[in-house]
């Protein structure tokens, strides 16, 4: 008897905290057209766009730009994947919207190296069998690579 009104309290309890939240959490129902411009500089080409003002950099990256080369892995942070450079600082695109980035210079995995001409860092991944399934790679390489601000 007492567990069953341990639960049908706690079940009260959060019925009623999710409706008293539901006043506070922006409605998603036709919000949708509710965009931002954004500018920015992404391997070092000027983009303009509308965003999504909850939109990460990494779903901007990959669905706007159609970079896909920085991967969604964990969604979290954890596992770098998505790792891109920002103003010469690593940073996880995953946890960053698209917006806090106005006016920055993104460096992504496609704009460190081409296929003939490969960053040292992707040499060495290639050369060394460094890469196993390939997921994570690019997040490892651009983790790995010396900011342009230390070295190239």
């Amino acid at each position: 008897m007492g567990a069953t009104g341990v639960a049908m309290t706690a079940g009260a309890l959060i019925t009623k905290t999710t409706a008293a939240r539901a006043d506070e959490v922006p409605s998603t129902t036709g919000d949708e057209s509710r965009t931002v411009p954004v500018s920015f500089s992404i391997n070092g080409e000027q983009h303009q766009m509308m965003v999504d003002p909850r939109t990460s950099l990494l779903d901007c990256l990959r669905e706007q730009i159609q970079l896909t080369g920085t991967k969604k892995g964990c969604d979290h942070g954890q596992c770098g994947a998505c790792t891109v450079h920002v103003n010469g600082r690593r940073v996880n695109s995953c946890l960053s919207l698209a917006v806090m980035h106005e006016g920055d210079d993104i460096t992504t995995i496609e704009g460190i190296g081409k296929p003939g001409a490969l960053h040292p860092m992707q040499a060495a991944f290639l050369a060394c069998d460094a890469y196993q399934c390939g997921y994570c790679t690019s997040g490892q390489i651009m983790s790995a690579r010396m900011t342009p601000t230390s070295a190239s």
